[in-house]
C-alpha cells in the first residue's frame, strides 16, 4: 500500500473516525436507561444491564474429564487394583476405599481420596476384574478442579455485554433463568421521495422500488431493535410534518434519501422547523452525505439513498450508535488484514469500502462498485477498506470487515 504525497484536498469532508465519534458522543448523552427482566430464552441479541456475577463455583466439585478410573497414585505400585465403585455423572460417590480404584465416567464427581484419573484406553482389565495401568500416572491428571471456570463472586460478564448463544449458555451454567437487560431501542424507519414505490405495485414513470427500508427493517430486527416501519414520506411538507409527529415514542428516526438545503427537501424543512439539522459531508465512499439532528427531541439519522451507501453508512456509523445507546462499549466491527487480490491505481480523498470476498486467501472485489448496486453486497462476504490517498498493488495488505460482523 502506497500513500500518495498529495492525495488532494478533502475540503469540508469529515473523516470517518470523527463522524463516528460524534455519533457515539450523541449516544453517550442519551443512553437507554430503562431495564427489563427477561426469560433467558428471549435474551438472544439483548444487552446485559447488570453485571453477571457467579453465585457458585464451576465446576462445583472436582470432576472427571475422561471415561476411566479414579485412584490414589500412592496406592498404585504395579499390582492390579480392585474396582470398589462405579461413578456416573449425576451420582454422589463414596470416599475412595484405600487400595482400590473407581470406575468413573466423564463429568462425574471424583471421589474423596482420589488424586488422578487414568483414561480407559490405558487401563488393562484382568480376568478377575481388577485393573492395572499401562502408562505412568501424574497427580491431578484428567481431573477438572472445583472452580476451574469460575468461582463464587467472580465477574463473568460485565453490564453492556451483547448476549449471544455462548453468553446465554454461561448464564444458564450459573443457574440463571432470567436476566436484566436494556430495553429494546425503538427505531422508526422511513424513506423519502415520490420516486419510490413499494414492491408489488406497478412502476410508474420515473419510479423505482424501495429496497432500503426492507434492508434496514430486517437488519434492525436482527439487532434486537423494536422497529416501526414508517413507510415512504411523500414530497409534501404538511404530510411530512403529520407523519413525523405520528411516529410515537421512539428513540431514533432513521431515514434514507436525500436531505439537503433545497426548497423541495421537505424532511429537512420539517427538521429545521421543529428541531435541528446538521448535514455532514463524510470522507467515505460510498456514502458521503449524512444527516444528523433532532425532531421534537428525537434523534434523527439520515442515511444516503443509494443502496450500497445505505449499507455502508448503517454498518459503520448508525449501527455503532444504536449499540452504544444500549451501553455496549466496544462497537467497532472486527477487522483483519489480508493480501489484496486486485490493483487499486487511483488514490481518492475518501476512505472506500469496497464490496468484496476472500478467495484463495486474498481479498477480491465485485466488478461494479457503484453505490447504486446492491447486488455487489449480495455477492460479497465483507467490506475491503481502502484508506484515503493510497494505491494498492496485488499482495499489499488491506483490512477486511466480514459482513457477518455487522449484520446482527
Amino acid at each position: 500500500m502506497k500513500p500518495v504525497d498529495k492525495p488532494g484536498k478533502t475540503g469540508a469532508l469529515m473523516p470517518v473516525e470523527a463522524a463516528l465519534q460524534r455519533l457515539l458522543d450523541m449516544a453517550d448523552a442519551a443512553p437507554i436507561l430503562e431495564r427489563e427482566t427477561v426469560r433467558l430464552a428471549e435474551c438472544d441479541g439483548r444487552v446485559l444491564a447488570e453485571d453477571l456475577v457467579s453465585t457458585l463455583d464451576l465446576p462445583p466439585w472436582p470432576n472427571s474429564a475422561m471415561d476411566g478410573y479414579a485412584l490414589r497414585i500412592a496406592d498404585w505400585a504395579g499390582e492390579p487394583l480392585p474396582v470398589s465403585q462405579r461413578i456416573f455423572a449425576g451420582n454422589a460417590p463414596e470416599p475412595l476405599a484405600p487400595g482400590t480404584c473407581a470406575r468413573i465416567f466423564t463429568g462425574a464427581p471424583v471421589p474423596q481420596g482420589a488424586d488422578c484419573v487414568e483414561m480407559q484406553e490405558n487401563a488393562i482389565i484382568h480376568s478377575d476384574e481388577r485393573v492395572s495401568f499401562s502408562e505412568p500416572l501424574q497427580a491431578g491428571q484428567n481431573i477438572r478442579p472445583q472452580g476451574q471456570e469460575t468461582t463464587v463472586g467472580e465477574l463473568v460478564l460485565p453490564a453492556g455485554t451483547r448476549l449471544g448463544p455462548i453468553e446465554l449458555g454461561l448464564a444458564a451454567s450459573l443457574g440463571r433463568d432470567r436476566l436484566e437487560v436494556v430495553r429494546r431501542v425503538r427505531v422508526a424507519v422511513l424513506s423519502t421521495g415520490d420516486e419510490l414505490i413499494e414492491p408489488g405495485l406497478p412502476l410508474g414513470p420515473g419510479q423505482i422500488y424501495n429496497s432500503n427500508r426492507r434492508v434496514l427493517c430486517s437488519w434492525l430486527t436482527r439487532m434486537g431493535c423494536e422497529v416501526s416501519d414508517a413507510g415512504i414520506l411523500p414530497d409534501d411538507l404538511e404530510q411530512t410534518r403529520t407523519r413525523l409527529a405520528g411516529l410515537g415514542s421512539v428513540d431514533l428516526i432513521l431515514s434514507t434519501g436525500g436531505v439537503s438545503v433545497g426548497e423541495a427537501d421537505f424532511l429537512g424543512i420539517a427538521l429545521r422547523e421543529e428541531g435541528e439539522l446538521a448535514l455532514w459531508k463524510l470522507a467515505i465512499k460510498p456514502g458521503k452525505p449524512l444527516t444528523c439532528g433532532h425532531f421534537r427531541g428525537v434523534p434523527v439519522i439520515g442515511l444516503p439513498g443509494n443502496p450500497a451507501s445505505t449499507l455502508v453508512t448503517f454498518a459503520l456509523l448508525a449501527r455503532p450508535y444504536l449499540l452504544r445507546r444500549q451501553g455496549v462499549e466496544d462497537v467497532q466491527p472486527l477487522r483483519f488484514e489480508v493480501p489484496a487480490g486486485f490493483v487499486w491505481a487511483k488514490p481518492g480523498n475518501r476512505r472506500e469500502y469496497l464490496r468484496g470476498r476472500i478467495e484463495q486467501g486474498k481479498a477480491v472485489i465485485y466488478h461494479n462498485q457503484s453505490s447504486g448496486v446492491l447486488r455487489s453486497a449480495a455477492w460479497a462476504e465483507g467490506f475491503v477498506e481502502v484508506m484515503e490517498g493510497t494505491t494498492l498493488a496485488a499482495g499489499d495488505p488491506v483490512n477486511f470487515i466480514p459482513l457477518n460482523e455487522v449484520l446482527n
